[in-house]
């Protein structure tokens, strides 16, 4: 038994049901997950060296390598039953549509550095403290909801669903296969 089907199989009942539905969102958010303690560790190793007095820069540039690591893992695992369309077609709605969410991410950061010059007088403890909230609390909050929304609407369609639609050769397949493929099975 795979480790997703032991976890599922130890949620109780009236809850299975609600994960099993919400898959989507769940992978997304373990995605998200992992993608944001990538994009933390890349920004702190910026913003506390090399470009400690540019945090917009390091927050763009951990935003971007960030990115590109959530297009691998919402495509092979989040969304792998969506979508259908070319790759590349695919990859530019996915990275312009994260493009979008890196600058609403970097919105709050930059809004309290040059508008409200919080640098300015501020310890380096409270500026950690200040660029954990901004970034990784209101930033990629903000992101998130914007970017689930836009990669189910836009770059992962639901009507271009890979699979059967998408071209497979499995037309009919079973409520077994298809809860399969929901646990992110091949």
């Amino acid at each position: 038994m795979s480790l997703v089907d032991q976890a599922v199989s130890r949620v109780p009942q009236p809850f299975r049901d609600v994960v099993l539905r919400h898959h989507e969102l769940i992978k997304f958010a373990i995605v998200g997950g992992t993608t944001m303690v990538f994009d933390l560790a890349i920004f702190y190793s910026l913003s506390l060296t090399i470009l400690e007095q540019k945090p917009v820069v390091a927050k763009i540039i951990s935003g971007v390598m960030a990115t590109i690591l959530s297009y691998i893992l919402n495509r092979e695992w989040s969304f792998k039953n969506r979508g259908g369309r070319e790759r590349h077609h695919e990859a530019l709605l996915f990275f312009t549509i994260s493009g979008i969410g890196v600058v609403i991410a970097a919105a709050p950061l930059f809004i309290a550095n040059n508008i409200f010059d919080i640098r300015a007088s501020a310890s380096l403890t409270t500026l950690v403290i200040v660029d954990f909230v901004l970034n990784y609390i209101i930033g990629n909050l903000l992101q998130m909801i914007f970017r689930f929304w836009a990669l189910r609407r836009f770059a992962f369609p639901e009507e271009n669903a890979r699979g059967a639609a998408g071209g497979s050769t499995d037309f009919d397949p079973t409520p077994e296969q298809l809860a399969e493929e929901e646990l992110g099975h091949s």
